[in-house]
């Protein structure tokens, strides 16, 4: 039950065009302060005014990740209100620019990152990588004993994919990357390994077969992923009943720099939420360890997780 004093400010709050501009945004995904910024093309104190009012009343909330705030939609009775509103108006020509600008910003982060491993994608295995550790590898390796059809989702430099060929029946490597998949094959021919096929995709939107994989790996390229959530549903998509799910990523850290430098979307995982969102997205029997601690500063540490299909 919301008071009349609630009610008011509520009503208040959403007597605005750009206040409901941002919540239909956020609506549809967590963004930062720029990101608004650039969508609804207005200044950061205009911006930051307006996440405050919506903030106040409950509407927004607010997610640290190192240096940069995140907002999303807050959960509670104020909820429903603004969802009235936001439906009455969907079709409004405010609301469909705004989701081709959010469409446009997804679309240059995808391009950004793409062009990121096409330059490194030569040096890609000589560079210190974050959680990129011979001790984390091996021991997800131990985890991928039988021989089976795999499929290794965002292959980074392709030596876990070249790795997994050794005892695999089949190993589909998919990456955004034509660049980082070109080099995968020319090391594969060079070293006679003939049953890795390369797939160009986004791991959030796998053109892969319903129930046609009995392993996927997700070596260090969940924290690439703009929806991690999605991702791991698609891996639970293609896998068969039974199927095995392995992922290696980063625990939560605050390098904030590996945003710019590596294009990471996400600051890692705690372990907390990485059990979470691998339960979320339909496993069973998920469990969560840390692996390594990678030796030179800022000594990243490595979690593997694995979970089941049931």
């Amino acid at each position: 039950m919301i008071g009349l004093t609630t009610t008011s400010r509520l009503l208040k709050a959403l007597a605005e065009e750009t206040r409901l501009r941002i919540l239909h945004l956020l609506a549809q995904e967590e963004l930062s302060g720029t990101d608004l910024m650039e969508i609804l093309n207005m200044g950061q104190s205009r911006i930051s005014t307006h996440l405050t009012l919506l903030k106040e009343v409950g509407l927004v909330q607010d997610r640290r990740v190192g240096r940069r705030s995140f907002h999303s939609i807050a959960a509670g009775p104020a909820a429903g209100m603004w969802e009235s509103l936001l439906q009455e108006s969907e079709q409004a020509p405010e609301f469909r620019a705004d989701l081709a600008g959010l469409e446009m910003l997804r679309q240059r982060r995808r391009e950004q990152s793409r062009a990121y491993f096409d330059r490194v994608a030569a040096a890609f295995g000589e560079q210190l990588l974050p959680g990129r550790t011979w001790e984390g590898l091996a021991r997800a390796i131990l985890q991928l004993a039988p021989r089976a059809r795999y499929a290794d989702l965002g292959i980074g430099d392709g030596l876990l994919t070249l790795m997994l060929s050794e005892i695999a029946e089949s190993v589909t490597a998919v990456d955004i990357s034509s660049e980082m998949l070109g080099q995968l094959n020319q090391r594969a021919k060079d070293k006679g390994i003939d049953n890795i096929v390369t797939v160009e995709a986004d791991i959030e939107d796998l053109p892969l077969a319903d129930r046609s994989y009995d392993v996927v790996v997700l070596s260090q390229a969940l924290h690439y992923a703009r929806k991690p959530e999605r991702a791991l549903e698609e891996a639970q998509r293609i896998l068969v009943p039974g199927g095995r799910l392995l992922v290696l990523d980063l625990l939560a850290h605050s390098e904030d720099w590996v945003r710019e430098k590596y294009h990471h979307q996400h600051l890692g995982f705690t372990e907390q939420a990485l059990e979470a969102l691998i339960s979320e997205a339909g496993f069973q029997h998920v469990h969560v360890q840390r692996a390594a601690r990678d030796p030179q500063p800022p000594h990243f540490m490595t979690l593997v997780a694995t979970g089941a299909k049931g």
